[in-house]
């Protein structure tokens, strides 16, 4: 039994789902912790709760109503790779628990024992990963590295290691002096050459630097080396950097040129008056006393720091009033004659307390033996505490994953660096072009209210700073005119545009807080968040890029295993001799792929409003034996709905709407996890469907449906090839007659605009150029017969091929697929076609193998009013298989000519054309004609007489 963990009691959980465990767990977590426990059912609810911050842990089950637990942790995991997320799963499928592994989950959960020991481990594995989450968010906090920012011009700026060697400087640092600054990296700071190398100078600076190895503050005066073109003398001053829990991350050591104002103390001692003329007029307070500590000597400038008049100063009493008491110790002064840098606070006169740097040495001057210089090192101090606080706001930005993240960072560390408490900061949504505010603290809204969204369109002080890219400063922003709060009591405000990203606002309910150093330091602060702001948006990008590359390689690899699938089935195609051997090779090669699971073929039956499996392969697992494939346009398997509705069908995942369509149950118990049914359609006939099933949920993506899609269509034409080709073979035929009455029909059109009697009876040529169709004209002008046809944009060109008086023969060619050819694609042969004016009859031969309704529905569809008249049985055995074997012999070509010749009336007694008129109608020369009508010729007789061994009738006595 798990002891009541007290990491959950304040936790708070987020539960995604309806099951049943999960309801469970909700009253473990009520009763056994006082964690905040929140339920949703869907993963928009829970996103929505998620990016409020106010989850510390999210429990998921793998099913839910929108999309799957799989999606949901995606979503999550483009904001945070940290968040614990762990997910639950009923099946204790391997693929799913492998998916969520993949995906980044926290833990995952196969619910398969016992509810209680399920509880128990579910509230062991929670509490083991918002505790990882916690420790793994403490150690951010612990890793974070010193980085300090150099923006002072005016102060060389140094970087140690906790050991005392130098790691890096600032600009100004580097200019003074000209060595390689690379050779002095890594070395003790005290043995640096911007100083004078002596005993005395290397005592003092190591001194200062190993007292702040001891967690002190130092300062030191050194002077450069005399051998550089202006050597100067530099005030040092040593701060050591350490980490909340106490340990020393590093040194910062800031130097300033004092060298005027020694030049000033040498040339005092050398000059009194000289040395109260400069006392004027140094920001530095001068105070002289006896050993008593009564002044003999007030300087005039007193009251920049203390705000005191020389006589106020006089009047407070001692120099203990003042500087406190215990200041230094009398005999050290005496043994060095000299205390520097002692760090003490005073109180001025409207009350505000100042840091000082006072040095105390023995003088003799008109009666005084102490002179105290006191340096106000007030706005240092905080500058160099600010400066800590943002090394340290910027080290949490390197951590930072989110922009509300760096957001919230920015408003929690405002008061550390800028010592204000009011702040906020806007973000841009883009989509919305608004400025959001994400983030502020309690004294803003206290302040000032509610922060609204705020439109960037410049009429507010934060969309004009924003838009403008302009840094706003205002000692009273009520006198500003874009002020939106008129009721704030904010007074001093601060608006800098944070790049692309947003505004950072900072500000006081007291006028004039903004000097230049706190100017300065907002500057700072907003530079260094733009800057981690910009870093997770690259961030961001370059991890959506890497995984559009990833989804682009992993569809590529996909498409070149499904290419290599189709090319296989192409040639498996090109090979096959009947349907059947078709359908399983196909089912077979799909089933050898290792993403598909299970394939197979079936026939729609029209009569009974079901699909037949007739052919299939693969890990099957007696699903065709499980149900019936109604056609239905819904609520059935994939197969059935692609027969109804004659398009693909796709089922991402099976396991949605489990509830609403029992066949999912059947598949899902089988790990089919998404299906592809194709239609099996060529030239608008129907040879089946092949549905294809996958063991991953989103197998199929839009370019392998797409290529899958284009296979269906090769298959169907293979299948159609097949039926022609078993057609040609069969010698038993139906004979079907219709009589239409379609004036769409391109020989019924030109039968009534000429007024005249139209036959076909075979030999329609295709060609690049179109259909070209030999037509018999009878009782009419072939002259007004062929203008008639000119006129009809179905025909494309007319050719008189022969004249017979009131009649002849015509060829024209055709825009569009003429009926023989539709009806051969179905297996059908357009025996004959006779159209007048005021009917048109067609018979069509249809072999044993293809249904006659299959073509009376075609022919019903391709024409408005058609009746059935006649239907008979032929065996054409003979003649089949002459005509057959014949026209194998021929060319395209030679076919071309012989029809030209026949219809031009060329084998007529006596002839309609010569040769030379044939020749001329078929735009070749007189000996090609001559040189393809022997070849033809010759081809026919030995059909009939070699090849087929026809006796020859012996002659009769008196008949030749």
């Amino acid at each position: 039994m798990v002891s009541s963990p007290a990491v959950l009691d304040s936790s708070c959980v987020l539960l995604v789902g309806t099951s049943e465990w999960l309801t469970q767990f909700e009253t473990t977590l009520d009763t056994r912790t006082d964690a905040t426990v929140q339920r949703v059912e869907t993963t928009s609810e829970a996103l929505e709760v998620f990016r409020t911050g106010s989850t510390d842990c999210l429990i998921t089950e793998y099913a839910l109503a929108e999309t799957t637990g799989l999606d949901l942790l995606t979503e999550i995991r483009t904001d945070t790779t940290t968040f614990p997320v762990i997910m639950g799963s009923a099946s204790g499928s391997e693929a799913i628990a492998s998916e969520a592994i993949g995906a980044g989950v926290t833990d995952y959960v196969a619910l398969t024992d016992s509810a209680d020991q399920m509880v128990e481990d579910l509230l062991a594995r929670t509490e083991r990963g918002v505790r990882s989450a916690q420790r793994a968010a403490t150690q951010r906090e612990h890793a974070r590295q010193f980085d300090a920012i150099f923006s002072d011009s005016r102060t060389a700026t140094w970087v140690l290691d906790p050991d005392g060697s130098l790691t890096r400087m600032n600009q100004t640092a580097r200019e003074m002096i000209d060595d390689d600054i690379d050779t002095v990296i890594g070395e003790p700071f005290w043995t640096l050459p911007w100083w004078a190398q002596t005993d005395e100078t290397n005592t003092e600076v190591q001194q200062i630097v190993e007292n702040a190895l001891d967690g002190a503050f130092g300062n030191a005066v050194v002077p450069q080396p005399p051998h550089l073109e202006d050597p100067r003398v530099i005030d040092l001053s040593v701060r050591p950097v350490e980490s909340e829990r106490g340990d020393l991350i590093s040194i910062v050591v800031e130097g300033v040129d004092i060298t005027e104002r020694v030049e000033l103390e040498r040339d005092l001692r050398q000059s009194e008056k000289l040395h109260r003329v400069t006392l004027n007029n140094m920001t530095d307070t001068i105070l002289i006393t006896d050993e008593d500590g009564e002044y003999t000597y007030v300087c005039p400038n007193v009251h920049f720091i203390f705000g005191y008049t020389v006589e106020e100063i006089r009047n407070l009493g001692t120099i203990d009033e003042l500087l406190g008491e215990d200041l230094f110790d009398r005999e050290e002064l005496a043994a060095n004659g000299v205390l520097k840098n002692i760090e003490t606070t005073a109180t001025d006169k409207a009350g505000r307390e100042h840091t000082l740097l006072v040095n105390v040495r023995e003088v003799s001057i008109q009666g005084g033996t102490l002179l105290f210089s006191c340096r106000d090192i007030t706005k240092r101090k905080q500058r160099e505490e600010a400066l800590a606080t943002l090394h340290e706001t910027a080290r949490d930005f390197l951590y930072a994953e989110t922009h509300q993240e760096i957001a919230q960072h920015v408003v929690d560390d405002t008061p550390g660096v800028l010592d204000l408490d009011t702040s906020a900061v806007y973000l841009f949504d883009a989509d919305a072009n608004v400025l959001k505010p994400a983030a502020y603290s309690a004294a803003m809204r206290e302040l000032n209210g509610p922060l609204p969204t705020v439109p960037t369109d410049g009429e507010t002080l934060p969309s004009y700073s924003f838009v403008e890219d302009e840094a706003l400063f205002f000692d009273d922003v009520h006198e500003a005119d874009r002020l939106g709060n008129r009721a704030t009591d904010l007074r001093s405000m601060s608006y800098i545009p944070l790049g692309k990203h947003g505004v950072f606002v900072a500000g006081s309910d007291r006028v004039g807080v903004f000097d230049d150093v706190t100017r300065e330091l907002t500057d700072l602060l907003a530079a260094t968040a733009e800057a981690a702001l910009d870093r997770v948006s690259r961030e961001s990008q370059l991890r959506k890029q890497d995984r559009t590359l990833q989804q682009q390689n992993e569809q590529l690899t996909a498409l070149n295993r499904t290419n290599e699938t189709i090319r296989e089935i192409d040639q498996a195609l090109v090979q096959a001799e009947t349907r059947e051997e078709i359908d399983h090779t196909v089912c077979e090669l799909l089933a050898a792929d290792d993403r598909f699971k299970f394939a197979w073929i079936g026939t729609v039956d029209s009569a009974t409003d079901t699909v037949t499996p007739r052919a299939w392969a693969g890990r099957e697992q007696g699903y065709l034996d499980s149900h019936t494939f109604a056609v239905a346009a819904s609520g059935v398997d994939p197969a059935g709905q692609t027969a109804a509705t004659g398009e693909v069908t796709m089922v991402t995942n099976v396991a949605a709407e489990l509830r609403e369509e029992p066949w999912r149950k059947d598949a899902l118990t089988r790990d089919f996890l998404s299906v592809l049914s194709i239609p099996l359609v060529y030239n608008d006939l129907t040879h089946g469907v092949l549905t294809v099933y996958a063991t991953t949920q989103d197998a199929f993506d839009e370019t392998a449906t797409a290529v899958l899609a284009e296979l269906g269509e090769t298959i169907a034409s293979a299948l159609s090839a097949i039926e022609r080709k078993n057609a040609l073979l069969t010698t038993s035929v139906t004979r079907v007659e219709f009589a239409i009455d379609d004036p769409t029909f391109v020989l019924s059109r030109l039968a009534q605009d000429a007024g005249c009697t139209l036959s076909y009876q075979g030999g329609v040529q295709q060609s690049t150029e179109g259909s070209h169709v030999f037509v018999t004209v009878e009782d009419a002008s072939l002259n007004e017969v062929a203008e008639a046809a000119s006129q009809i944009v179905a025909i494309d060109d007319v050719q008189q091929i022969s004249t017979d008086g009131e009649g002849g023969v015509l060829r024209l060619r055709l825009t569009q697929p003429f009926l023989a050819l539709e009806l051969a694609d179905h297996g059908a042969v357009f025996r004959e076609a006779t159209a007048d004016p005021d009917s048109t009859t067609l018979v069509i031969d249809i072999p044993d193998s293809i249904e006659v309704r299959a073509i009376t529905r075609l022919v019903r569809e391709m024409f408005a009013d058609v009746e059935l008249r006649s239907k008979q049985t032929l065996d054409q055995a003979m003649e089949h298989d002459l005509y057959s074997e014949f026209l194998d012999k021929l060319t395209e070509r030679q076919l071309e000519v012989i029809q030209t010749a026949y219809y031009s009336g060329f084998f007529e007694s006596p002839r309609e054309s010569t040769g030379e008129d044939v020749a001329e109608t078929l735009g070749i020369s007189p000996p090609a004609f001559y040189k393809h009508a022997r070849t033809v010729q010759r081809k026919l007789f030995a059909t009939l007489f070699d090849e087929n061994n026809l006796a020859v009738a012996p002659s009769v006595e008196g008949v030749k």
